[in-house]
């Protein structure tokens, strides 16, 4: 069969450039609203970019392939019409602004620019030895900080990091030679001698140095790289996909499709994943029969060497005293002979990787939640440093057994004092979320900084029910930074409040509060919270520099919504309206205290569930009776949960997935190949019914009535050899260039053409 365009090469696989576009509209909701359909065919591009690329492929650089367009038949993103102008510069050896996995840059050389996309990232403290060898507190540590116990006092905290980026990328014509590669590897005055970039970044905030990665990547696109995210000349704009380019539509349209991407990756029978990273089954397999440097015998004594790490020599007489070991992956691995030269350039990330999949296989197969023959207590502790830090632990059976593969940070919270340390739950406390791998609670209400130039500051963020409670909000950290200048009391602070289309009273929309300044951080106190405000309302907050008046609004949504028990028609974050207004939760008090079987089923599935983007909450079904009553419930009230539990199926306010369970008994969504199945229940939030051009209503995925249609949103299509596209696409391009506000984009690249929206049917 011959290949036909949308193809590439006569494989069947799905071309970003392609007729039908790999990305829809329908994927700016998450991977758990795209159909089966859309998923296959993405699901196959993908794993041909993970099989063509020579190191793992983070979800961020998945999300690059389909949306950049990487070409499959050598080209890479050469293929495609970015604009190189675009790319920040970045210098080795200097500080740098936050460069997250993906990010597309330019290294900056005495000669020919190095256009490459970082593929790996990693901390690079200069103080893990040279075989691994770690620091306890430097294991978990946050950005800036300074020693054992010591979290650093920088508003704007710096951390050494290695990046490796793929030099080859862009193709060869964008490509040095392996000659010129050599040079400047000899010269280590751009690159260090592996092809590697090490600089310092400077965090805006300490909140920025831990967002996760994928907040991190979108923070990325929607401000250094804005030009290059909402570029005319990519296979499908996400202006296009969102219906806008307004900062609220793009940013939840940009994380929903990092969703999709990520729930590809993790669901593909052909691909196995390392936190964000995908590789190939078939080159895991290739490297444990690999009987070379870094092949399956060093990936053996690696493991070895840490389960054998805090084991003490055995003595005559007496007890030995507890010993515990840190070891980083990266800096181990170079101690192997001959590895030297399998760890220059993107090999490095390769084998990071495999050997950290490596180590989780033994630690899952060999060992009781960690804790091993020997009596060790093998976990990870650090998914950033050094490429991965293993704590070694003997006598580990004195330690309470958790999560193995999920980093703890030991090692830096031993040495905090015991002040600062976490609190035990206290007995029949509320239980702690399931731990689902979807989405990160710490994320939650972090907020965004929207501009901070000479004349003023401006974030967002969502107003939190402790907020609500309490009657306070927190201040960016460069506000605090401009207060602290200020000397005397803390300073009295006038709160202009605007609720858009709605009318306050005098005494809520202007009001004097007091600004208290903590450490690094501070807060209003004193704020009256109108009465329609609600956990989850998005709030803007504008100050002029010098001035004692911030300003806080809200903003006015198209459309009203209802979502739960709340309706509302102003911007909100999905995610915090799903956790925190719940039943029993008001600006009165939080508590399950007098609630019924329904209510409480409700209130613990959005509570103790995993969160996705779009404010979903997934629970394991079996473990809800223990959540509810923190403990087993007798036969009755388990009687009263499950009958409750059939009434909201039934009334359609929860619905019933298929997750899995994995050998720790931590339960995934999706469900994971080889791992037992198991059924979930989610809190389903009401959404609005949207009336498509041809008249037919929209339903849910798994709803009635399934759609016989669907919108395709306008996009380039690469063209033939000897091919032209005609006048009116064209023209059609430059109209659609203009709806993005693109006016410098206004003729076609050569060699493609421009489909213009259409109905498709299915």
């Amino acid at each position: 069969m011959s290949a036909t365009i949308g193809e590439r090469g006569g494989t069947g696989v799905p071309d970003p450039y392609g007729d039908c576009a790999l990305l829809s509209s329908v994927m700016t909701k998450g991977y758990d609203a795209v159909p089966d359909e859309e998923r296959d065919r993405l699901r196959r591009y993908l794993e041909a970019v993970v099989a063509a690329r020579p190191a793992p492929v983070h979800t961020t650089v998945a999300f690059n392939a389909v949306y950049f367009g990487y070409d499959l038949g050598g080209d890479g993103y050469g293929g495609s019409p970015l604009r190189l102008d675009d790319f920040p510069v970045i210098t080795f050896g200097e500080c740098a602004p936050v460069l997250p996995v993906g990010a597309m840059v330019c290294v900056a050389t005495g000669s020919d620019p190095l256009y490459a996309e970082i593929v790996h990232r990693e901390g690079a403290h200069p103080q893990v030895g040279a075989l691994g060898d770690v620091p306890a507190w430097v294991s978990g540590a946050p950005a800036g900080a300074e020693g054992p116990g010591a979290p650093g006092t920088d508003a704007e905290p710096r951390r050494r990091e290695l990046l490796v980026p793929d030099l080859h990328a862009f193709g060869p014509a964008l490509s040095l030679s392996p000659a010129q590669l050599h040079r400047l590897r000899t010269r280590r005055r751009w690159i260090n001698e592996d092809g590697h970039v090490v600089v310092d970044v400077c965090y805006p905030s300490p909140e920025a140095a831990r967002r996760d990665d994928l907040t991190t990547y979108a923070d990325h696109l929607l401000t250094t790289a804005r030009e290059q995210l909402l570029s005319p000349f990519v296979p499908v704009s996400l202006a296009a996909l969102v219906g806008g380019t307004h900062d609220d539509d793009l940013r939840a349209g940009l994380l929903g499709l990092l969703d999709t991407v990520r729930g590809i990756l993790d669901s593909s029978a052909e691909l196995r994943t390392w936190g964000h990273y995908a590789m190939t089954r078939a080159s895991l397999a290739d490297c444990w029969r690999d009987t070379g440097p870094l092949g399956g015998d060093d990936l053996r004594s690696l493991a070895a060497a840490v389960e054998r790490a805090a084991t003490p020599g055995r003595r005559r007489y007496g007890l030995t005293a507890p010993v515990t070991v840190y070891t980083a992956v990266g800096p181990r691995l170079r101690g192997f002979p001959g590895a030297a030269e399998r760890l220059r350039g993107v090999g490095y990330a390769a084998a990071v990787c495999r050997a950290n999949v490596a180590l989780a296989d033994v630690v899952q197969g060999d060992s009781d939640h960690g804790l091993f023959e020997n009596g060790s207590r093998i976990t990870l502790d650090d998914a950033f440093e050094g490429g991965g830090v293993w704590r070694s632990h003997h006598p580990g059976d004195a330690e309470a057994p958790g999560g193995p593969l999920t980093p703890g940070g030991r090692g830096w919270k031993s040495t905090l004092p015991e002040a600062q340390s976490e609190p035990e739950p206290e007995p029949g406390a509320e239980p702690d979320p399931i731990d689902l791998p979807l989405a990160d609670d710490a994320a939650l209400g972090t907020g965004d900084l929207l501009r901070h130039d000479a004349q003023e500051t401006v974030w967002r963020a969502p107003l939190r029910l402790a907020h609500l409670i309490d009657g306070w909000f927190p201040l960016h950290p460069y506000v605090v930074q401009e207060l602290r200048r200020s000397q005397g009391a803390p300073p009295a602070i006038v709160l202009e409040l605007d609720h858009a289309g709605e009318v306050l009273d005098e005494k809520e929309a202007t009001q004097e509060v007091t600004a208290e300044l903590v450490g690094e951080s501070g807060r209003l106190t004193g704020i009256a919270w109108p009465h329609d405000f609600f956990p989850g309302l998005m709030l803007e907050l504008r100050r002029l520099h010098g001035d004692t008046v911030i300003h806080l609004a809200t903003t006015l949504l198209e459309e009203r919504f209802q979502v739960g028990d709340r309706e509302t028609g102003h911007g909100y974050d999905p995610r915090v309206l799903t956790r925190e207004d719940v039943p029993g939760s008001d600006r009165h008090g939080d508590s399950a205290v007098g609630l019924g079987p329904r209510l409480l089923v409700m209130r613990t599935v959005r509570r103790c569930g995993l969160l996705t983007l779009d404010g979903h909450a997934l629970m394991d079904r079996s473990a809800l009776p223990s959540a509810v009553y923190g403990r087993r419930p007798v036969r009755s009230q388990a009687a009263a949960l499950e009958s409750a539990v059939a009434e909201l199926l039934a009334e359609r306010l929860l619905e019933p997935v298929l997750g899995s369970r994995d050998a720790w008994g931590q339960p995934h969504f999706p469900a994971r190949d080889r791992e037992a199945t198991i059924p979930l229940i989610g809190y389903r939030p009401a959404r609005r019914r949207v009336i498509r051009p041809w008249g037919g209503t929209d339903t849910e995925p798994g709803g009635a009535g399934p759609l016989s249609a669907q919108l395709v949103s306008g996009h380039l299509r690469r063209l033939r050899p000897g091919c032209s596209p005609s006048g009116a696409q064209r023209a059609a391009f430059r109209e659609y260039c203009r709806r993005l506000g693109k006016a410098d984009g206004w003729e076609l690249p050569y060699g493609y053409t421009f489909v213009t929206e259409h109905i498709r049917g299915r």
